[in-house]
């Protein structure tokens, strides 16, 4: 049974139907170019058998951060969830893009692409240069009732990374946490608030 959707002819030249695995696979996915790769991401059932190929060739990593970075397609925030999903299975060939995102989210108003790319940053490390901003950033958008749930809860767990290598920032992130939990009951905040509190908490009363 064959589990990918074939909307264009750039999927049946790229991907052939393995017998042995009875699925399809990237056939020669290092010779996949840009336009090809934006074309297959706006089907969804290409995406699994996307994120095997360019996983087994990391040589594709930096064409899908281009479309992730620069493209308008409406679709093209999928590239963001490959990355994502990338991530999970190889770290190592996303960590090195965590400084492109913090400076595509100066700009970025794509939703789905915010997501991700803040989940993204929220797992990797913040270099001293772009902590203050990463600060005010998801101070903003932990603290705005418009943005969407997931966004605040990235948001909020990058706030609480930078308190650990920035300890007089911790009291401060614990009252935002905690005046946030008392107004905002939806579950996500709530959830991760606590555990973040109470960490938070116990590690300023061992150093006080």
């Amino acid at each position: 049974m064959s589990y990918l959707h074939f909307p264009v002819n750039v999927t049946l030249k790229l991907f052939v139907f393995d017998e042995e695995r009875k699925q399809y696979i990237c056939e020669k996915p290092s010779k996949m170019t840009k336009e090809e790769l934006l074309e297959m991401i706006v089907s969804w059932e290409n995406l699994p058998h996307l994120i095997l190929a360019i996983t087994s060739h990391p040589e594709k990593i930096l064409m899908l951060s281009e479309i992730a970075f620069n493209s308008n397609h409406p679709k093209s925030w999928r590239a963001a969830w490959i990355m994502d999903k990338i991530h999970e299975k190889a770290p190592e060939l996303i960590i090195p893009l965590i400084p492109q995102m913090i400076r595509q989210i100066k700009t970025e108003q794509d939703e789905g692409k915010k997501r991700h790319f803040l989940k993204l940053i929220s797992m990797g490390n913040i270099s001293p240069e772009e902590q203050g901003f990463m600060f005010d950033y998801c101070l903003k958008i932990f603290l705005s009732g418009k943005e969407p749930l997931a966004v605040r809860v990235h948001a909020m767990q990058i706030l609480f990374n930078i308190s650990e290598t920035e300890f007089a920032l911790k009291p401060e992130v614990l009252a935002i946490i905690e005046h946030e939990m008392e107004y905002d009951s939806s579950p996500g905040i709530i959830s991760r608030g606590k555990k973040l509190a109470k960490k938070l908490g116990e590690q300023i009363q061992i150093k006080g």
